[in-house]
């Protein structure tokens, strides 16, 4: 049964076990001349596939983190070892570039996502989102989930699409902001949260929710994905590797996950 406690211990424990994720940088299955690639959590399912079609073409390996893009960027900047960066937003890459982090002219910007209003599968919600409407009245007691409004990309574009719909003041007591989007979907996923925003791509991808609203693509900046190779890099196949991002095959692999794909095919 959902209490405010109960969701609080698990919450906590949510941004401890990401915490020590974060501590330990890269995955220990690593190897040598790998790649070495920051993405933002909710490109998880369609990068793997990505990757593995790579290996398979090429025989080169690369080898990714997934957090959130604010703390990925943060790591960067911090000094860890990444070849390449893909953000959730613009905002995470100018971050970095603006730093003389990204390597001059390697930004391109890859794909578009929407961001969507999910609940619980066996969840009765629906909602018509537009001006005004009664999300106050549909969490009731419950929690909205989202990423951290301030910065993780999925939180910072809901919280402009409710500040937009005029929604935004009537459930921002009711806030439950995860460390990354996939952290905001595992919480509605387990029905500790009743509703959450994260993007459409991830919805898709999680059989323990379900869309009960499409956000108006109007109601916020437009989701976009840049990738950039580090100032940082050594390893001479992060530029194959972007490059390869924007293959037919990447095209057809990110599309499958429901995402857009902006940069023309190479």
């Amino acid at each position: 049964m959902f209490t405010r406690r109960s969701f609080g211990v698990r919450l906590a424990a949510m941004a401890g076990g990401l915490a020590a994720v974060l501590a330990l940088g890269l995955p220990a299955a690593r190897a040598d001349g790998d790649v070495v690639v920051f993405a933002a959590a909710s490109l998880k399912n369609a990068l793997d596939a990505v990757d593995t079609a790579w290996k398979a073409e090429g025989g080169k390996s690369a080898t990714a983190s997934y957090a959130a893009s604010s703390a990925l960027a943060k790591q960067i900047e911090g000094g860890a070892p990444a070849d390449v960066f893909i953000s959730a937003d613009l905002d995470w890459m100018k971050y970095l570039a603006d730093k003389k982090l990204i390597k001059d002219g390697s930004e391109v910007k890859l794909l578009g996502n929407r961001i969507v209003l999910v609940a619980p599968k066996d969840s009765a919600a629906k909602a018509d989102i537009a001006a005004n409407f009664d999300l106050a009245g549909l969490l009731g007691e419950g929690r909205l989930a989202m990423g951290d409004v301030k910065a993780v990309p999925a939180g910072k574009y809901g919280k402009a699409a409710l500040e937009k719909l005029g929604v935004w003041g009537s459930v921002e007591g009711k806030i439950a902001q995860a460390e990354n989007v996939r952290a905001a979907l595992k919480l509605v996923s387990t029905g500790e949260a009743p509703l959450g925003i994260v993007y459409q791509t991830d919805a898709t991808a999680e059989p323990g929710v379900k869309i009960v609203g499409l956000f108006p693509e109007d109601s916020h900046p437009p989701i976009v994905y840049p990738v950039g190779v580090t100032a940082g890099s050594k390893n001479a196949d992060a530029e194959a590797y972007v490059k390869y991002l924007q293959s037919a095959k990447a095209k057809e692999l990110f599309e499958a996950q429901g995402f857009t794909v902006l940069a023309p095919v190479q």
